[in-house]
C-alpha cells in the first residue's frame, strides 16, 4: 500500500482536482485506490459525490458516515478511533468522505503533540487518529493506493495526516505565492518528520500501531499554466523556472541548483495544462476530462484535447508511481 498526500499551504493551484484526476486514472488502470478527504472544506468530496448523495452521509444531528463521524469518540473522549465509513464510487475506487465539522478536530491535536513528548497514551491515540483510521479504511478496501487530499494550510490536522504519510506531493502554481508556499512548507515537513520519529520512541504502548512519518516529498506538479506555441508564456516562465532551486533548498534542505530547467528537473512530476475548455464539461458529467465522451460534447478538439489529457495524466500517474517504488501498467 503506498500512502501520498498532496499538499501546498498555497490554496488555488488545483491540488484537489489534481488528486481526483489522479485516483480516477490510477483505478482507470486497474489498481485499487482510496481517496481520503482530509480538507475541511470538503472539496474532493463534491467532485465524487451530489448534494442529494451526499446529505444522507450528513445526517443533521445523528452519526455522519464521514471521517468526522469516525474521529468522534476521540474527539469527545469517550473511545478510539472507529473504521470510516467507506463510500464505494466503482470496484477500484473508494472515498472516505470529508466533513466540514472536521474542523474541530485541530484543537484536540494542537493540545496532544506537547503531552506526546510525556509518554501520554491518548494523545497517541489522538495524534495517531487520522492514520490509524484510514488504514482500517484502506484494509477493509483492498487499497494498493491512499491518495490523501489535506487543506492548504500548516495547521495540526495537516501534520497529523502528513504524519499518517509515506510520500508527499506538492502541486505548484506558476506564481510568486507558490514559490513562497515552497519556502514555507519546506522547513514545516522537515521539523515535522524529525519530531514525530523523535516521538516514537516515546511510545507507552508498543501495542499500538504507529506511523513512520516518513513524508517523503516525490516532486512537485506544476498546474494551470497557460500555454502559447507549446510554452509557458513569460510572465509564468519568471516563477516557474525559480522552482527547481527552491524545491531543492526548501523542500530537501540541499545547496540549490541555478542551472537545471524545470523540465529538465527530476522532480518536476509534470507540468499538466489548465484544460479550461474541458473543465465545464467534466464538472457537468461527473467524471475526470480524460473519460469525457462525444456524449459530454468532447468532440473535434475537445475529443483531442480528452486524448491529450489521458496521456498526460497517465504519464503523471506512472511517474508517481515509479518514484514510489511500483510499475503502473
Amino acid at each position: 500500500m503506498k500512502t501520498i498526500a498532496f499538499f501546498n499551504n498555497k490554496g488555488g493551484v488545483g491540488k484537489t482536482t489534481l488528486v481526483y484526476h489522479l485516483a480516477c486514472m490510477i483505478a482507470e488502470r486497474g489498481e485499487t485506490v482510496l481517496a481520503v478527504d482530509l480538507d475541511p472544506q470538503a472539496n474532493l468530496t463534491s467532485m465524487f459525490l451530489t448534494e442529494d448523495q451526499l446529505e444522507p452521509l450528513w445526517p443533521n444531528g445523528e452519526h455522519p458516515r464521514t471521517i468526522f463521524g469516525a474521529l468522534r469518540p476521540i474527539i469527545r473522549g469517550l473511545g478510539d478511533v472507529q473504521a470510516p465509513h467507506l463510500e464505494e464510487i466503482s470496484s477500484h475506487l473508494g472515498l472516505v468522505v470529508g466533513d466540514l465539522a472536521l474542523s474541530t478536530f485541530e484543537d484536540k491535536l494542537s493540545d496532544a503533540w506537547p503531552r506526546c513528548h510525556n509518554r501520554d497514551e491518548a494523545a497517541f491515540r489522538t495524534m495517531t487518529a487520522l492514520y490509524r483510521g484510514v488504514r482500517q479504511a484502506a484494509t477493509q478496501f483492498g487499497a494498493q493506493w491512499v491518495m490523501i487530499d489535506v487543506g492548504p494550510n500548516l495547521g495540526a490536522i495537516n501534520r497529523a495526516a502528513l504524519i499518517a504519510s509515506q510520500h508527499v506531493v506538492i502541486p505548484l502554481g506558476p506564481d510568486l505565492f507558490s514559490l513562497q508556499g515552497l519556502r514555507n512548507l519546506g522547513p514545516s515537513l522537515r521539523a515535522w518528520r524529525a519530531s514525530w520519529q523523535e516521538l516514537v520512541t516515546r511510545n507507552p504502548d508498543p501495542s499500538m500501531e504507529l506511523p513512520p512519518g516518513q513524508i517523503e516529498p516525490l516532486g512537485y506538479v506544476v498546474m494551470q499554466h497557460g500555454m502559447r506555441e507549446n510554452r509557458p508564456p513569460k510572465a509564468y516562465q519568471r516563477w516557474i523556472n525559480r522552482f527547481p532551486s527552491e524545491y531543492r533548498e526548501s523542500v530537501l534542505n540541499e545547496c540549490p541548483s541555478a542551472t537545471i530547467s524545470t523540465g529538465a528537473d527530476p522532480y518536476c512530476l509534470a507540468m499538466l495544462k489548465h484544460y479550461r475548455s474541458l473543465m465545464p464539461m467534466a464538472m457537468e458529467a461527473r467524471k475526470p476530462v480524460f473519460a469525457l465522451k462525444p456524449a459530454d460534447g468532447a468532440i473535434g478538439a475537445h475529443g483531442e484535447a480528452v486524448r491529450n489529457a489521458y496521456a498526460d495524466f497517465l504519464a503523471l500517474a506512472r511517474r508517481i508511481a515509479d518514484r514510489s517504488g511500483v510499475v503502473l501498467s
